[in-house]
């Protein structure tokens, strides 16, 4: 179930989500989401994970028919009172989802799995109500920031002390065992340090989007392939070979009750013979 946000907690994650690199990623999340995933208007996406409801609000921004599960009460309710009637919002964990099948068409972690203590398992249940793809978006274990991360975390930090960060190849080997050899797209979002503001004078988003493996924030989307396997089971006991059909046992049956007719006909007086 992994890391379960609290009032307190919440608010060291509002506090990251308001720093300048977390804005910078969110300015360029929705258009990578957007290419990666390519939504159409209409389609029904599932936030695991959504917390206070900040990509609630961007997937109903593209016209998507959007819902969330969070294991956080807390953060359910802020949700909730975000987005009222525009979305279904429950308390869950991501390694037990409380939906059905193929209820929806999209499935999205973002900075959620770096917070979960079975990812694969949750991996699997976004498969199992997803019928389309896949969404994984994380901080890049690779990246400068990804480093830099894990050290504050090293050093006591509430949020990232907790976390778990990937780079692009395990993340790709979670969903291959999470679903096969599924068709699986990636792109990143780079950012430069803010060192390095001063000396490249087009800003932080510079480098933008790409296919870098030590981009800033990865962004996966796996293709849901649905495949049939029956197992061939060995016939233990032979079929005797029939002596004959249904349809000649029929007609033998026929042509003997027709004989029949025949003698009972002759043996009849001849006066109750038709004349």
């Amino acid at each position: 179930m992994g890391l379960i946000f609290d009032k307190n907690s919440a608010g060291f994650y509002e506090s990251w989500r308001r720093s300048s690199q977390s804005r910078t990623i969110e300015r360029s999340l929705e258009r990578l989401i957007l290419s990666l995933l390519q939504p159409s208007p209409g389609e029904r996406v599932l936030d695991i994970g959504c917390g206070t409801g900040n990509h609630l609000l961007m997937f109903n921004k593209m016209g998507l028919n959007v819902s969330g599960v969070d294991a956080s009460q807390h953060m359910v309710e802020e949700a909730k009172s975000r987005l009222g009637y525009r979305s279904t919002i429950k308390v869950g964990i991501a390694e037990d989802l409380p939906f059905d099948d193929n209820e929806f068409d999209l499935v999205a972690f973002i900075n959620t799995l770096e917070f979960l203590d079975n990812p694969l398992l949750a991996l699997r249940e976004a498969g199992r109500v997803a019928n389309r793809k896949v969404f994984i978006g994380v901080l890049n274990s690779l990246s400068w920031n990804g480093i830099l991360k894990r050290l504050q975390g090293y050093f006591g930090d509430p949020l990232f002390g907790q976390a778990t960060f990937y780079n692009l190849w395990q993340i790709k080997s979670l969903l291959q065992l999470a679903y096969g050899n599924v068709p699986i797209s990636w792109q990143c979002i780079k950012i430069i340090p803010s060192f390095c503001e001063e000396i490249i004078p087009f800003g932080r988003e510079f480098f933008g989007r790409g296919h870098s493996p030590f981009g800033f924030f990865l962004g996966l989307a796996a293709t849901m392939v649905y495949t049939v396997k029956t197992d061939n089971l060995p016939l233990k006991v032979r079929l005797k070979t029939a002596s004959q059909s249904l349809i000649g046992i029929r007609t033998l049956e026929d042509l003997n009750r027709s004989k029949g007719a025949h003698r009972d006909e002759r043996s009849l007086p001849l006066s109750k013979v038709g004349r």
